[in-house]
């Protein structure tokens, strides 16, 4: 399971050119679910993306997380994280785990971010459906996360 984490001052979702959700200062997390993840991958993960440190304190320095501030997630299902570039120019997704399985994982690792930030701190996109995001990211900080 792979996760990009973006700190951000706002982000939002646009789903299938109808819905939007949006959340303020917090946490953006692109998740990509491969064949070799199991179930411990989603609470490991979770656990880390919230627990990151990686929000300025009074003194300028790295040593918050997105629950010491207060801040929200926001979730997205993608399975181009899983893609292998090694051969050739065209990527190669036969890593990223089949449709019905990785909802699942996903839907987890949403549940799991839930239970630490509360229900109403953590919004996501739509497993499978076509998204536009838009964010601002802080900083930039952007945080690469990897349960192999």
């Amino acid at each position: 399971m792979i996760c990009c984490v973006q700190r951000v001052d706002s982000a939002a979702v646009n789903i299938n050119a109808e819905e939007e959700r949006n959340i303020g200062r917090g946490l953006l997390i692109f998740i990509g679910v491969e064949k070799s993840d199991g179930e411990n991958s989603c609470s490991w993960l979770a656990d880390k993306a919230c627990g990151l440190r990686i929000f300025e304190d009074d003194n300028g320095k790295m040593s918050n997380s997105v629950q010491d501030i207060g801040g929200e997630i926001m979730v997205i299902s993608q399975f181009t994280l899983s893609a292998s570039c090694k051969k050739g120019k065209r990527p190669d997704f036969s890593n990223a785990m089949e449709p019905e399985s990785a909802k699942m994982y996903y839907e987890k690792f949403v549940n799991e971010c839930k239970k630490i930030m509360g229900s109403g701190k953590v919004k996501t996109g739509e497993f499978g459906a076509y998204m536009k995001i838009s964010l601002v990211n802080d900083g930039p900080v952007t945080i690469l996360l990897n349960h192999k």
